[in-house]
């Protein structure tokens, strides 16, 4: 379905994002130092960290990592949830042998040594070249994931008015309803405060790099907003029931909540790769995209056979062969240029879009991915102490905003 679709959106779609480009080639021979001087040890199950996995996705994986020849272990969402979790989990155990997924904010993290028992293994698959996303030597792209500003064009939403946004943070002011997530933490909300903020970063600021307005905005975000309590995962089941007129969402698998849309509502969103009744909201400050990475960990104990073993199963997985297959299942886009030549004739409008996580920061040496990074943890901190995210008929006062100790909401709560 995704090849029909995208032979017809290649008339009409700019292909902007060169980091995952549509270059299709063979996928380069091994170089003599990748090949394995040991025999790798085939009965080795291979230990593994990761926040995509939701229960579906983790026993698609493991059937294809079976099938392929490699014992996996890895738990699904209902036992680790959200890439911090993930991260956590496997630097408290300390018996991890691969993470992928998460995003640019953790993978640097672990890169600079802030997880104690996380250290990644020297590796270059025969793929590297393929991917424009990587920590070079460590970890390599996987994903290419942003997160989207969506709305309705029929009468449950704009009834054909285009809605133009110059930054993010504009919605509070648009005169629609709007969905909002309900919790502190998990990539995809933090992404969407990644993307409201963006428009507010003030490196002089003691509010974690973010000046006072952009709190205001985003508490003003959180109070009029609507979040449905627990009966929502994420943002597209309010836009799809028709509860809100602007939603938010992340790329991966739009395509494919669209297709079944109509087994959630009677007013369903229609239309994946040529849109019926729903629109991206025309921002242009553009979004904030991520990338996931795949990396061994090194690990106290592992022999040389069972590591050749794992960086065989990484090198699998990474492919273009099995990147075109994840892709496939679950409406990804793949960073290995070949995985993504298999797949899609053009690249979808959701990811022409501008990025700016790569735009540099004024009065910094970094950019906006780098800058979230370096300041994820105080806003976790403020989000928590302040009492963002509460449940719609909870809301707690505002804070006197003017006299805040920004000092101690940037620290974890005791």
């Amino acid at each position: 379905m995704k090849k029909i679709l995208c032979l017809i959106l290649a008339l009409c779609v700019v292909f902007s994002l060169a980091a995952c480009s549509q270059t299709g080639s063979k996928e380069t021979e091994a170089k003599p130092e990748d090949k394995p001087s040991v025999e790798p040890d085939q009965s080795y199950t291979i230990r593994i960290y990761s926040n995509s996995n939701s229960t579906d996705r983790v026993e698609w994986f493991v059937k294809k990592a079976e099938e392929a020849g490699f014992k996996v272990s890895i738990d699904d969402n209902s036992v680790i949830s959200g890439d911090a979790a993930a991260v956590q989990a496997a630097n408290e155990k300390k018996d991890a042998d691969v993470i992928f997924g998460l995003n640019e904010t953790r993978w640097g993290q672990i890169i600079n040594g802030q997880y104690e028992n996380l250290k990644l293994l020297s590796w270059t698959p025969t793929w590297a070249d393929k991917v424009d996303y990587k920590y070079e030597g460590k970890a390599y792209g996987l994903v290419v994931q942003n997160v989207l500003m969506l709305y309705r064009t029929d009468e449950l939403g704009t009834n054909g008015q285009t809605l133009h946004f110059a930054h993010w943070a504009d919605v509070v002011n648009s005169g629609y309803t709007w969905y909002r997530q309900n919790k502190v933490g998990g990539t995809t909300n933090a992404n969407i405060n990644s993307a409201m903020l963006y428009a507010f970063v003030d490196p002089s600021s003691p509010a974690g790099g973010i000046s006072i307005d952009g709190w205001k905005t985003l508490w003003k975000f959180c109070a009029e907003g609507i979040s449905g309590g627990d009966d929502f995962k994420y943002g597209f089941d309010p836009l799809n029931r028709g509860d809100v007129a602007i939603s938010e969402y992340y790329s991966s698998a739009l395509y494919g909540q669209i297709d079944a849309a109509a087994n959630g509502s009677d007013k369903p969103l229609k239309g994946g790769l040529e849109p019926e009744n729903w629109a991206l909201v025309e921002i242009d400050d553009g979004t904030y995209y991520i990338n996931e990475y795949v990396g061994i960990v090194e690990k106290e104990g592992r022999t040389d056979a069972q590591t050749e073993q794992v960086r065989r199963f990484a090198e699998w997985f990474g492919g273009a062969d099995f990147q075109a297959a994840w892709a496939e299942e679950w409406d990804t886009y793949p960073c290995n240029k070949d995985a993504a030549a298999k797949i899609y004739a053009k690249t979808p409008a959701i990811y022409t879009i501008k990025n700016f996580a790569t735009n540099p920061v004024e009065g910094t040496d970094m950019n906006y991915a780098e800058y979230v990074a370096a300041h994820s943890a105080e806003w976790t901190n403020i989000l928590t102490n302040l009492g963002f995210y509460w449940v719609d008929d909870g809301a707690p006062a505002e804070p006197d905003w003017e006299n805040l100790d920004w000092t101690t909401l940037t620290q974890k709560a005791e």
